[in-house]
């Protein structure tokens, strides 16, 4: 029986909402003084790296663990966590797991929503296998078929596509994109480039503080590379040179006989600057390519921007 799609209620434009929300467990672990606002109906992003504090916001979203000061206001119904690696009994099937999470949600649901939960993660064919030798990967499936069957309103995912490989990623990652106005979805990770991919909106944590939140566009944005590989059709000693005088450059070295990789104050001044010299000097250009910083290198710099 196929469900009858969603209607969102005419509520708040935000389904979560916190304000100075704290948890602490000394040194710099925990969350300090987070505020978020969290849109209804949309994929929301929370990165940062380890130790960043996401763990700690989505358990105090999910009310499995309660903040030590600050408030969350939800107006979203039915709030469903599932942890990076779900674990079931293992000798319940993965059919018994999946109708077992919708009994204890209170969802009325039949064996047809059952099944079609496991179809929809990729589960069909193993629906009558017991789940204690699924792999990491179906297990990480069988979470959000036992959290989809439930017709959560929030959905709140820790790192949902950790430990998988690349095609289990994608697909991962594709069913979330395919949640998107059905439910809203809060999704934890420490990898950029999936959150890029699949959020609207995101929100920064570094040492368990917000340094950005908004559109993911204007995360990717703040993250354009000040860093680049530049090949010429010549020896690149005298790009590196003229490279090395410039005072919008930090950083120049050859890496290769013709090509030189330099650093920018900052990626405005870089993608301005390096065509302008190419030009001026006559320098052949072959490519030029933009060198994307780590993960952790991108939020020091976004820390460093918010502390100027």
């Amino acid at each position: 029986m196929t469900e009858e799609p969603r209607e969102w209620p005419v509520r708040t434009p935000n389904v979560i909402t916190t304000e100075k929300l704290t948890r602490t467990y000394g040194g710099d672990t925990g969350i300090l003084d987070v505020d978020l606002s969290v849109p209804r109906g949309r994929v929301f992003g929370v990165v940062g790296p380890n130790g960043a504090g996401k763990t700690t916001l989505l358990s105090i979203l999910a009310g499995t663990r309660a903040p030590a000061s600050g408030r969350v206001r939800t107006d979203g119904g039915r709030i469903l966590l599932c942890p990076d690696v779900p674990d079931f009994e293992p000798w319940l099937t993965a059919s018994e797991v999946v109708a077992l999470s919708a009994r204890m949600a209170g969802a009325d649901v039949g064996p047809g929503a059952v099944a079609g939960a496991l179809d929809r993660v990729g589960l069909a064919e193993a629906a009558d296998r017991r789940n204690g030798r699924f792999s990491r990967g179906m297990r990480q499936r069988l979470g959000l078929a036992a959290a989809l069957v439930c017709r959560p309103d929030v959905l709140i995912l820790d790192e949902p596509a950790s430990g998988l490989d690349p095609q289990g990623r994608v697909d991962v990652l594709d069913l979330i994109t395919s949640l998107r106005g059905e439910c809203t979805v809060i999704l934890a990770s420490h990898l950029l480039g999936d959150v890029q991919r699949v959020c609207d909106d995101v929100v920064l944590l570094v040492r368990g503080r917000v340094v950005h939140q908004g559109p993911v566009s204007d995360i990717a944005d703040q993250g354009r590379p000040a860093a680049w590989h530049v090949r010429v059709r010549e020896r690149a000693d005298h790009l590196a040179a003229l490279l090395a005088a410039e005072g919008w450059v930090t950083h120049v070295s050859r890496v290769e006989a013709d090509c030189v990789y330099l650093e920018a104050v900052d990626a405005a001044a870089g993608e301005s600057g390096i065509p302008r010299l190419l030009a001026e000097h006559g320098v052949p250009l072959v490519a030029m390519s933009g060198h994307t910083p780590d993960l952790e290198s991108m939020f020091l710099s976004l820390t460093n921007r918010t502390a100027r």
